[in-house]
């Protein structure tokens, strides 16, 4: 496959996936997808990748999704289908769960929409001090995709993702390691190395045992992660994505205005 908004690379086990399309501070859309997909499946089937790092070369580690290109549908009149999308982006963060490498999310800047749940289903998220973790979808009128909500669940309990998801904040890279979340917080000049030097204690670690550690946890916690995306996430997406409210949040993000919501 031809990679044209990311980077994939091995260096001494490390598989490096580097997402690099500043156009749009590495929005998501299904090219985005399809790349990140076949990123991780080439990871995991790979006996020479050790470990895996997803990390970005913009200020920003994913503005979530592609605003703008939905803006464009609402301007022209054209029917709005996230269906395909929502698909693809929860393929990539199970995929990233249930993979038999341990995975490091090193973040600078924002992580916002589904890049917040991208880099949350890391197994570590090392984070610069500039990096915010955003739950943005409910500022465009929508629910979280990318597995956000059942992330969120189990990393900070449902009280605190409940808040997060409905109010959308900003969370900092302190806040994030108070919450847990985050594994290490470093200057963002230090980001580089700190994502590599865990990277390579963990290749030089009894992968055996991580396979089987993560295997454990994907069984403890994750079990019905597939069934939740398909079963809940999808059509409540699908659903929100057809609102007046979602052409109204879309509409005054890009036009830089307080939205105004008739919660229908």
């Amino acid at each position: 496959m031809e990679l044209q908004k990311l980077h994939y690379d091995v260096t001494e086990g490390i598989a490096t996936i580097t997402m690099d399309y500043p156009k749009n501070l590495n929005a998501i859309d299904e090219q985005m997808a399809d790349e990140l997909i076949y990123a991780v499946e080439t990871a995991e089937r790979d006996p020479a990748v050790k470990v895996v790092v997803f990390r970005s070369v913009a200020k920003a580690f994913s503005a979530g999704g592609d605003i703008g290109y939905f803006y464009q549908l609402i301007k022209a009149g054209g029917e709005i289908n996230m269906d395909a999308l929502i698909g693809k982006v929860g393929k990539v963060t199970n995929g990233i769960k249930s993979m038999s490498k341990m995975v490091i999310a090193s973040v600078n800047g924002a992580a916002a929409g589904a890049g917040f749940p991208l880099a949350l289903s890391a197994d570590f998220i090392i984070a610069a001090e500039n990096a915010k973790f955003i739950m943005a979808f409910v500022n465009l009128g929508l629910v979280p995709d990318t597995g956000g909500a059942y992330l969120l669940c189990r990393e900070i309990g449902e009280k605190k993702a409940m808040e997060l998801c409905a109010t959308g904040r900003p969370v900092d890279a302190a806040e994030g390691k108070a919450l847990g979340f985050v594994h290490q917080v470093v200057p963002a000049e230090e980001l580089e190395a700190a994502t590599l030097k865990l990277a390579k204690k963990l290749a030089a670690g009894p992968l055996v045992a991580y396979k089987n550690i993560k295997k454990q946890i994907y069984a403890a916690s994750f079990s019905d992660y597939e069934r939740f995306l398909d079963g809940t996430e999808n059509p409540t997406q699908h659903e929100c994505s057809n609102t007046a409210d979602f052409i109204e949040g879309c509409s005054a993000f890009m036009e830089k205005r307080k939205a105004t919501f008739q919660g229908k």
